[in-house]
């Protein structure tokens, strides 16, 4: 009995300590889970892309998304997964681009966007793939000469691009005209609802080119920046591999080639390519 006894409370301290292990061991924050081995473990990259942004982001005949941006998502996904189909596109609009990486609907965005301090605090952007400057359309037959004349005149823009951010911060008293797409940006103006469209200067050039009775104002609304690829805040892993990438991609002239498919064509024949093109993420502003 005086064994049983004195074995009771031994036994009482050895739960105790158990319970305690367990509860430390319940405390201890649990190691955190490699993004690239979700993505690996899910077997698909999801990647937001423009689908109506000639030459970088848009659907072709067949109903395919094709694009400049598009093959680098392709090209992920074959470095990533082995697979270049092993992609999932998902179309976004400037304006929703930066709450598809907030609520998860996408790992990546590859739509064309420019970098800017008010972006970087919402998402990471990688090491840049292109850059752009922001500047007008008119038509040929327009009076308007210079951004000037458009203090009096009404602006199209298409929200949540870099053209809008910048007109509203820096002449709020212009009359704006916005819409949520690219391409109805495009008609509006085409429409005669507005005297000029706003926008980066490469999807400009195109659509000069492509319509006719349209030029391009020499004037450039803000200085050139770079766009880059863009992942969710605070997604330094999915960050890091992205610029690996670029800069081994670089090493190919991948983007040289990209650039020959899908954009010298849109552009005047002088145009350099690396006034345009970011090999390697290599930015020099």
């Amino acid at each position: 009995m005086k064994t049983a006894k004195l074995l009771l409370p031994l036994l009482a301290v050895a739960l105790l300590a158990g319970c305690d292990k367990k509860a430390e061991e319940s405390a201890k924050p649990a190691a955190a889970v490699s993004y690239i081995d979700k993505i690996k473990a899910r077997d698909k990259l999801i990647v937001g892309v423009f689908t109506d942004k000639p030459p970088f982001g848009f659907v072709d005949e067949a109903g395919r998304y094709v694009g400049f941006d598009t093959d680098i998502g392709r090209r992920f996904a074959k470095d990533l997964l082995g697979d270049e189909n092993k992609v999932e596109f998902v179309a976004v609009e400037p304006a929703s681009r930066i709450p598809f990486l907030q609520s998860d609907k996408v790992d990546l965005i590859l739509a064309n966007m420019t970098v800017t301090p008010e972006r970087k605090e919402a998402v990471d952007f990688t090491n840049p793939n292109l850059k752009v400057a922001v500047q007008a359309l008119v038509p040929q037959d327009s009076s308007v000469k210079s951004l000037d004349d458009l203090a009096t005149r009404t602006t199209i823009v298409t929200t949540g691009t870099t053209a809008d951010i910048w007109l509203t911060k820096n002449h709020p008293d212009w009359k704006l005209l916005k819409f949520e797409k690219n391409s109805e940006s495009l008609q509006a103006l085409s429409a005669g609802r507005g005297d000029a469209y706003a926008q980066d200067n490469l999807v400009l050039f195109s659509w000069a080119k492509q319509n006719p009775g349209y030029r391009v104002l020499e004037q450039k609304l803000g200085d050139e920046a770079p766009i880059a690829p863009a992942v969710k805040k605070g997604n330094l892993e999915l960050r890091d591999w992205v610029n690996a990438e670029l800069a081994k991609l670089g090493e190919e002239k991948y983007l040289l080639k990209l650039y020959d498919q899908y954009v010298r064509k849109e552009l005047s024949d002088d145009t350099k390519p690396e006034s345009v093109i970011v090999e390697g993420g290599k930015w020099q502003g």
